[in-house]
């Protein structure tokens, strides 16, 4: 399931298991992309450790 939370909700908050998470908000980018937050998302994608996330998925499935 992909989660989009507000107003500082954690998905934990609903009883789910995150696997993976990306903060949006602007103080997580801005003093490097600015207002640039779709490259900042594309360079999130270059740094995450897929075979944790495949770990997380597994151990949540469990």
């Amino acid at each position: 399931m992909v989660e989009s939370s507000g107003n500082q909700d954690s998905p934990l908050m609903n009883g789910n298991t995150p696997i993976l998470g990306l903060d949006v908000w602007e103080h997580a980018y801005y003093l490097r992309y600015q207002n640039r937050r779709p490259e900042y998302i594309n360079a999130f994608y270059n740094v995450i450790n897929w075979q944790e996330v495949s770990r997380r998925y597994q151990a949540a499935l469990a």
